[in-house]
């Protein structure tokens, strides 16, 4: 059952009015989420965009969201200033305000910040996007980093939508950072920090990585739909949004759509797998997922 902004009553009255923005007066208007990442040109490089030139050009991005009424946009600081003034109203912003590049090594993985609460507070924004490194030998610097942003946040009444990542050597030990070990470790983390939202991958059902994985994971017999649903129920209260991740083919992300959305998951962020695409085709299976969503 997905959990309802109504049930929020520990959310403060700032953090109900942003996120009603982007579950209500955005989006499918029906309580779920869609929100369009642009975030990757720093985490994975200019790279992503080869596939579709257009796409380098934020506003390619910020057009496909107006047209398709996304709930909003996630972004890093220098990307909102320079390209969201023309939308002001029109497309709401998810700030991001901590990065990295993916030149060096994962095994110490932190993302330092690029950004504060405050700058999304003077910029307009619904919310704040933090990436958290779950199982990186770096977490006392991360969590510490964190507790001075959810200090700010909840000062302003600022959502805070944690980006929960499994990464380091330990993780890709113990079944590797898609796994269901750490996807359900990443929700409950992200859950006991503070996150009023937590963006996480779906967990990947692979039998023969099964044994990897570290005891009791080792032994659960789960199928596709019962992993997400654990994920899901390990994040609590907290709201879930699932990402799209490398670009499949459209059968599969809407079945991996439809599946997050049925097990309670309140909503997607999908960034490649929209906007790896010539202009009709982006517009045109953006739209299917929102009426999915409508739908549900």
């Amino acid at each position: 059952m997905t959990k309802l902004l109504e049930e929020m009553d520990y959310l403060s009255l700032g953090k109900r009015v942003r996120l009603h923005r982007l579950m209500y007066e955005h989006g499918p208007g029906n309580g779920h989420m869609m929100l369009l990442p642009i975030d990757q040109g720093m985490e994975h490089g200019p790279v992503d965009f080869f596939p579709n030139p257009p796409s380098a050009n934020p506003e390619f991005q910020f057009n496909l969201a107006k047209e398709v009424n996304f709930s909003g946009i996630a972004l890093h600081l220098g990307l909102a200033e320079k390209y969201a003034s023309k939308y002001a109203g029109s497309v709401p912003i998810v700030l991001k305000i901590n990065g990295k590049t993916r030149i060096p090594s994962d095994s110490h993985a932190l993302s330092p910040m690029t950004a504060s609460v405050e700058d999304a507070v003077r910029i307009g924004a619904d919310a704040v996007g933090y990436t958290l490194y779950v199982g990186s030998p770096s977490q006392v610097t991360d969590f510490t980093q964190f507790r001075k942003v959810k200090a700010d946040a909840d000062r302003y009444g600022m959502p805070v939508i944690i980006w929960a990542y499994p990464r380091g050597e330990a993780i890709e030990k113990q079944g590797g950072r898609n796994s269901l070990y750490a996807v359900d470790y990443a929700a409950r983390v992200a859950a006991e920090l503070g996150a009023d939202v937590v963006k996480l991958n779906v967990p990947k059902v692979d039998p023969k990585k099964t044994s990897q994985q570290r005891p009791p994971y080792d032994k659960l017999d789960l199928n596709y739909e019962d992993s997400v649903r654990k994920v899901v129920e390990s994040a609590g209260k907290t709201l879930v949004l699932f990402s799209g991740g490398s670009k499949i083919s459209d059968d599969d992300l809407i079945s991996r759509a439809k599946t997050c959305i049925d097990v309670g998951a309140n909503g997607l962020i999908f960034g490649r797998n929209l906007w790896q695409r010539e202009w009709d085709d982006a517009v045109k299976i953006s739209k299917r997922l929102r009426e999915l969503l409508q739908k549900s």
